[in-house]
């Protein structure tokens, strides 16, 4: 009888494990996961109802049918009603937006999956309408010159109101909220929305951060708040179950413009999370060109992997190849996906047997019901 011995079976693990893309290995760091491919945060806009309360048979079967990935993070979900700012979102600071979002947690649980939630202030990106008239807020009363998607289309923005120290303290409190709220809801963890020209984006940024009290001026100063928030959420739920996003060359979009300060403020951030035991970072790449841009960092993974000791995820335009790459290559530990999943339910499957990957329809992105939500097929092999 042909007998095979402990060794012999973790030496066929390991070559199994060698035989796989990166991209599909097991990761066992600051976080558990099946695997490193993560679905990306995408506003989809389909909780509309008085309470924007998530539906269980919109975004639990959404969530559901993308289990497979090593971990989801949902759609930002604004922590307060001031923190709104785009349609048929669906928030997480009332009971009924517990409810809503436990039947999502447990739909994602039941297949397997992991899932955290990405916490979320809109800050000056916002518009009267969402507020009964009330400006909204941000770092400094600067207009980011955009456009606010509100539910007669697209505004433009409006100079929004500075915020008083006692609305910073309170918006900590909401994010503090938030988390703890998301514990009630089942979620593996939060995930700070900090990027793409919100609220804690344009307190980091000089050009919409003028500020002269201890929330301006210096780097310190300026990462103040975002530093605030994040001690204020480690104290109900464990450090180990939460991450940051960061999207440190962002230009010419959201109201935000880069000046030679930009890239050390984000330097100072990710060096001073190591001081923490975060799930992971999670940064972007550049959204758009910025190879003219001489304060801009075009490779961010790159640049930023040996200034952080934990666990890096990346994201934007990022294919099957690319995402082997970045990880072979050790410049990230993680590849968060976008709109392949949209389409692409199974894509943890597709990658897998390196199946064709179906288009997406972005006429369909921010509408409501589930035409372009639930309604992608998974592949046949």
């Amino acid at each position: 009888m042909f007998l095979i011995c402990k060794f012999d079976v973790i030496n066929i693990i390991q070559f199994i494990n060698m035989s796989k893309q990166p991209l599909l290995l097991p990761y066992n760091k600051s976080i558990s996961l099946n695997n490193r491919v993560v679905m990306a945060p995408m506003t989809r806009s389909r909780a509309n109802n008085d309470g924007n309360v998530p539906i269980d048979q919109l975004h639990g079967l959404y969530y559901e049918q993308r289990a497979s990935a090593g971990l989801i993070i949902t759609e930002g979900s604004q922590v307060s009603k001031k923190a709104v700012g785009y349609i048929n979102t669906a928030g997480i600071h009332t009971n009924a937006q517990i409810e809503g979002w436990k039947k999502v947690t447990k739909r994602v649980h039941d297949k397997g999956g992991k899932i955290f939630i990405q916490l979320w202030h809109v800050g000056r990106m916002s518009h009267p309408d969402f507020h009964n008239g009330d400006l909204p807020v941000s770092s400094s009363a600067l207009n980011p010159n955009a456009k606010s998607y509100t539910p007669d289309g697209f505004k433009d923005t409006v100079t929004p109101k500075a915020m008083t120290i006692q609305e910073i303290k309170q918006t900590v409190k909401d994010f503090q909220d938030a988390a703890a709220n998301a514990v009630k809801a089942g979620f593996d963890g939060v995930e700070i929305h900090s990027s793409n020209g919100y609220l804690f984006h344009q307190f980091f940024n000089n050009s919409s951060n003028n500020r002269t009290d201890e929330y301006g001026g210096s780097i310190e100063n300026k990462t103040r708040f975002f530093f605030e928030v994040l001690d204020a959420i480690k104290e109900v739920i464990p450090q180990e179950k939460i991450g940051a996003r960061f999207n440190p060359s962002l230009d010419g979009l959201f109201g935000m413009t880069m000046d030679e300060e930009t890239i050390p403020t984000f330097e100072y951030i990710i060096k001073k999370l190591n001081n923490y035991n975060l799930a992971y970072v999670h940064l972007s790449e550049p959204f758009n060109d910025v190879s003219e841009i001489p304060y801009a960092v075009k490779e961010i993974a790159k640049h930023f992997r040996p200034l952080y000791n934990g666990t890096l995820m990346i994201n934007a335009g990022f294919d099957q190849e690319k995402g082997n790459k970045v990880i072979e290559d050790g410049n990230a530990d993680l590849v968060a996906y976008g709109k392949l999943f949209i389409s692409n339910p199974d894509l943890v499957a597709r990658f897998e047997n390196n199946l064709e990957l179906a288009d997406w329809d972005e006429d369909t992105f921010y509408t409501t019901g589930e035409k372009g939500y639930t309604d992608y097929p998974t592949a046949s092999k």
